[in-house]
């Protein structure tokens, strides 16, 4: 049996004279997605993308898996490519999907004439399709209204697709049609979402983390690690640009007031995050913050953090609580590796009391005690890409 795999658009038929562009890259990303699984064929046709596998031991199975996680495409599912003489297709639609057939007590036929060139039309093709199957599986009535299977028939470019339910894909815009921004990701539960968030609205991901050593061990570095590498299973490959912190945070700690560390601390990191996000060409800063959520994620914290960016800084999880950031998280599989017991830079210089409604004039003098040019200009940053996991 020659099977395939079907994926339906998601927001890209909304396009218009656009929608070429984006179609391309989802394609692009599709066949990048599949490069571990040999040789196939990709093309789209009326607002389906079709693959082939043209080797026969090919795990398809492992293939859907993988491209479920591809930004773009709303449904997909595995298909047989039938014969476009119809008394062929009905034999190769009840030998295809036989087993679930059997299982089933009710089913029905929805079928779907693309290719206007056919004799039946698509009323005809369920009618001779659900007579046929009635006739080969006696276990069978029909449901029009809650069927154990739905036997799908689409008449697409010379071929009867037969399918069972579509799975739900990724949905979004294919990563790369949205511009590129700069994660800064942490070890913790929300950035990573943060990031996953913005790849399904299309953007592309490259990532910053700052370590402090010895306050950090490399085992937190190899967690953040870790949790890009999940990312970019849905975000393709990602730059991760690791800078030291250690002494900046010292300076810090030990120059400005203890109730300001944590939102001066933001504000170099983020003037970091600027600098790095020039030469990697990224647009803006992407965070895992949440309104409200932590004392540097208050109104005024936030405004005396931004107030020194050149760039525009996106909050993907601003209005979220906390329980809808840890079912995503679940989701794309990134809370176990989020709670492993490794600090990250963020937490180990926290201050008791930390002040929740900071002003931006007292940071600036606080921050005027540090010699802020002197301290960008020696940081040492290590880049690495990280790559998904291959089948």
């Amino acid at each position: 049996m020659k099977e395939i795999v079907m994926l339906k658009y998601g927001e890209i038929i909304l396009k218009g004279q656009n929608r070429y562009r984006f179609e391309e890259i989802l394609i692009k990303n599709i066949k990048n997605a599949l490069k571990s699984f040999g040789r196939i064929k990709v093309f789209s046709a009326q607002s389906t993308v079709y693959v082939d596998f043209l080797d026969d031991e090919t795990d398809i199975s492992s293939a859907v898996d993988s491209l479920k996680k591809v930004f773009g495409v709303s449904s997909l599912t595995r298909a047989y490519r039938a014969s476009y003489d119809f008394d062929e297709a009905k034999a190769e639609a009840a030998e295809y999907l036989k087993f679930e057939l059997m299982k089933a007590k009710t089913f029905k036929v929805a079928a779907k004439r693309a290719d206007k060139r056919y004799p039946f039309n698509s009323m005809q093709i369920g009618a001779f399709m659900g007579e046929y199957l009635l006739q080969r599986f006696k276990n069978l009535s029909v449901d029009l209204h809650n069927p154990d299977i739905i036997v799908y028939v689409e008449v697409r470019e010379g071929h009867l697709y037969i399918h069972s339910t579509p799975e739900k894909g990724a949905g979004g815009l294919p990563v790369g049609s949205s511009g590129h921004g700069l994660l800064m990701l942490s070890g913790g539960i929300d950035s990573p979402v943060a990031g996953y968030k913005m790849a399904k609205r299309g953007m592309r991901i490259s990532a910053i983390h700052f370590e402090s050593p010895p306050y950090t061990s490399e085992r937190a570095r190899i967690k953040v690690e870790k949790l890009a590498e999940k990312l970019s299973a849905y975000a393709s490959d990602i730059k991760l640009y690791v800078v030291e912190f250690t002494e900046i945070q010292e300076k810090i700690r030990d120059i400005c007031r203890d109730d300001l560390f944590t939102v001066i601390m933001r504000r170099v990191m983020l003037r970091i995050a600027n600098k790095v996000a020039a030469e990697c060409g990224a647009g803006v800063v992407i965070t895992g913050e949440s309104l409200g959520q932590v004392a540097s994620q208050t109104m005024n914290a936030i405004i005396c953090t931004d107030s020194v960016s050149e760039i525009p800084v996106f909050r993907p999880l601003i209005g979220d609580d906390k329980q809808e950031i840890i079912d995503v998280s679940y989701r794309i599989d990134t809370y176990d590796i989020s709670i492993e017991p490794y600090e990250d830079c963020c937490t180990v210089f926290t201050p008791r009391h930390p002040k929740t409604s900071p002003k931006k004039e007292e940071v600036e003098f606080e921050e005027s005690k540090l010699d802020i040019d002197n301290l960008l200009t020696d940081i040492s940053i290590n880049v690495k890409t990280i790559y998904p996991v291959r089948k």
